[in-house]
């Protein structure tokens, strides 16, 4: 298995986004996300856990150049670039 790591990117937040391609045929029924606390209703004092990742789908490259968020559609580009696609 080859893992192409792509060039990190500052998100409008300020936070650095990692990314990486692995050519693989992934099960996505068996992925599962890690959870974070947050107080939720607001102001409530109850702790919830939520999902950090919602959903794992595959897409096709113009789908994905539409859903991914445009500071980050530069990931694909790399990667289209570099397996010259």
């Amino acid at each position: 298995m080859i893992c192409l790591p792509a060039r990190n990117v500052n998100s409008t937040s300020g936070k650095v986004v990692h990314a990486f391609a692995i050519e693989a045929d992934f099960d996505l029924s068996t992925f599962s996300s890690n959870e974070f606390e947050m107080e939720w209703p607001p102001r409530s004092g109850k702790q919830r856990s939520f999902p950090e990742i919602d959903r794992v789908a595959y897409f096709s490259l113009k789908t994905a150049r539409r859903k991914i968020l445009p500071g980050q559609r530069q990931f694909i580009e790399e990667l289209v670039a570099r397996l010259k696609i």
